[in-house]
């Protein structure tokens, strides 16, 4: 049985190497990668991580007016590999699936779930932990302030899917069953509704309050990060290829995921498996160089973008 993670990003340079590990720390067997228009290098760690047999990466170019994700998430579910696939998790440079039983690894979560077609894994978000600017480092050590508990105005899902029993998928849950008659669970192995897969319009799963959980796994959601990082997606872009005031700060979505109620260690269960990985392949010169060169484009594009006034008009 194999598993899989795929994430579509641009000008993740400064943290793709960390989000790579961990998910291989925790037991996945394959990493797809597509990235589009990158002018930080992104594309180049992962061809280089793509070289010694870390990642497969795919650098698409996105017809106009298409979404980039959904486009990267075509390219994949369209490979041959995929044949091969069990289970798909799609989550973004951002996210980073915690399994809170047995070892902490994927397959700790599907021997509670597999018996599943679909499981639905609710956001934790996790707050900036006071952080303004970002100097480098690790984002799982940096940033350990979180929501308390579930609650439904922060109720996103991402999905771990079986590839062979969809024609399509979304950012957020696969699409086009190819069986109407599928089971989707949450993280606990519950029944869920399937509507909201089986619906081609509805982009988020709705889940009653008392199916909402974090037990076994769910997402953590480093949405915010250090501030800089967070202004810097108005530069950026978002995956759909949408620009928006939802990364303003103090918009509503700034204040739902700036979450530091409490302090949460359990992701760092697995930093020594991680930091080992990252260790080894940092031994790679040209990786080291281009991850240093990342995280220099990323401070020196932030320094000219985030003026004093340009702040001023990214608050709410």
């Amino acid at each position: 049985m194999k598993v899989a993670v795929v994430s579509c990003m641009k000008n993740e340079g400064p943290f793709v190497l960390e989000w790579v590990a961990y998910h291989k720390a925790i037991g996945f067997d394959d990493i797809y990668v597509v990235t589009n228009d990158c002018t930080d290098g992104t594309d180049l760690i992962l061809e280089r991580l793509q070289a010694i047999g870390v990642v497969h990466h795919h650098d698409q170019t996105v017809p106009p007016g298409h979404s980039p994700q959904l486009n990267g998430l075509k390219t994949i579910l369209g490979l041959p590999q995929m044949s091969d696939t069990s289970w798909l998790l799609h989550i973004d440079a951002d996210e980073f699936l915690r399994v809170s039983v047995g070892e902490g690894r994927v397959g700790d979560l599907l021997e509670v779930c597999g018996h599943a077609d679909n499981i639905a894994l609710m956001w934790r978000p996790f707050g900036n932990s006071g952080h303004r600017y970002w100097r480098g480092g690790s984002v799982l050590r940096s940033f350990l302030r979180c929501q308390g508990r579930p609650r439904p105005p922060n109720s996103g899902h991402k999905s771990m899917f079986r590839p062979a029993k969809f024609s399509f998928a979304t950012d957020h849950m696969p699409k086009m069953p190819h069986d109407l008659d599928i089971l989707s669970v949450n993280s606990k192995g519950d029944e869920i509704s399937s509507e909201s897969i089986k619906n081609p319009k509805r982009a988020r799963y709705g889940v009653p309050g008392d199916k909402l959980t974090w037990d076994v796994a769910c997402i953590h959601h480093y949405a915010i990060r250090s501030l800089d990082i967070f202004l810097m997606k108005n530069d950026r872009g978002d995956g759909m290829g949408h620009q928006h005031k939802k990364y303003y700060l103090n918009s509503t979505f700034f204040r739902r995921h700036n979450s530091n109620d409490v302090h949460d260690t359990g992701i760092l269960e697995r930093i020594d498996d991680v930091e080992a990985l990252l260790s080894e392949w940092l031994q790679d010169t040209e990786l080291r160089r281009l991850e240093q060169n990342a995280l220099r484009v990323f401070q020196d594009r932030r320094d000219r973008y985030l003026t004093s006034q340009r702040i001023a008009d990214l608050t709410m």
